[in-house]
């Protein structure tokens, strides 16, 4: 890809932020891209206001820098547009950067916005809300509410499974009722949850599965609700996570769909890739080839989009 105007804006709170931005504009310019603006923002609140700018001045590349909430907080701005994201992956989980084959090295990530080869991939919708990852109730909502900046950066990948043993332990069961407006699936309610969850891509939490044959451009969002059963069989279950075949145990109940709408009593707040917004009831739907991104030239993404080309 070769833009014509480009802009580099990157979260210097996520947790390599600030030592990257100065590397990233050394690499970026050494690989000749035109750089048209750059922006090292200290304050996450402002990286929707900065995308929105850039993008309304008519940047056709946002190269972004940041973790998977900071592209989810963004996404609306680029959502059925022309503009292309480059992503320099510096958060702590970076699945949406695992589910593209986006290398979290800086340097290589740098030629893969250089060099790498433009994809549409599909976004998830929360209400109106876009998100690339997971949007989860119940403990999934709770885990975020625990972790903190400071234990990102005191405990990198290792701070998801700490906080979410220490949300494990003071979680309440709620109940909900899934509906599919397309009537794919009939209605089903549950007692006693642990989680409902509704996966766009294929990794979230560092590195785990949705399903185990979750995508990003299969056209399916894979919901998934989770009984509070036994501590003992929610640990057997751990093991699973990984691969996504959690979704074959007993007390896990799976379904693939376009839209699904979820109620739950009592109303819960809504974790969209590690950020907080909304609140059930809400529906939840598809919004195919959505985005624009670059990935590597030979990653899976880059030859799966080659195959749907007409």
């Amino acid at each position: 890809m070769r833009a014509q105007r480009s802009a580099l804006i990157v979260n210097t709170r996520s947790r390599t932020g600030e030592r990257a931005f100065f590397r990233a504009l050394d690499l970026l310019y050494s690989l000749n891209m035109p750089l048209g603006a750059t922006y090292a923002l200290r304050d996450p609140a402002r990286l929707p206001e900065t995308v929105r700018q850039a993008v309304a001045e008519g940047y056709d590349l946002i190269i972004l820098g940041g973790g998977d909430g900071s592209v989810s907080s963004v996404v609306d701005f680029l959502a059925g547009s022309e503009v292309v994201l480059g992503l320099l992956p510096l958060g702590t989980a970076n699945d949406f950067a695992r589910t593209l084959g986006i290398p979290t090295d800086l340097e290589r990530a740098c030629e893969t916005i250089a060099r790498g080869t433009v994809v549409d991939v599909d976004l998830g919708l929360a209400g109106e809300n876009y998100y690339v990852n997971v949007a989860s109730v119940g403990l999934g909502a709770e885990v975020t509410r625990t972790l903190s900046p400071r234990m990102k950066r005191a405990a990198g990948a290792l701070a998801y499974p700490l906080a979410a043993i220490k949300a494990f332990l003071s979680h309440k069961p709620f109940s909900a009722t899934l509906t599919f407006p397309d009537s794919d699936h009939p209605p089903a309610t549950f007692e006693r949850l642990l989680q409902v969850a509704v996966g766009n891509g294929r990794f979230y939490g560092g590195g785990m599965a949705v399903a185990p044959d979750a995508g990003i451009d299969d056209r399916t969002l894979d919901v998934y609700a989770i009984e509070m059963g036994r501590p003992r069989d929610l640990i057997g279950m751990a093991r699973y996570l990984k691969s996504g075949d959690f979704i074959r145990r007993e007390g896990v109940h799976y379904y693939g769909t376009a839209r699904v709408r979820i109620e739950t009593d009592p109303p819960l707040r809504i974790n969209i890739d590690g950020e907080l917004v909304n609140q059930t009831p809400e529906l939840f739907s598809l919004a195919p080839e959505a985005l624009n991104v670059l990935v590597p030239e030979g990653s899976a993404a880059a030859l799966q989009d080659a195959l749907e080309r007409p």
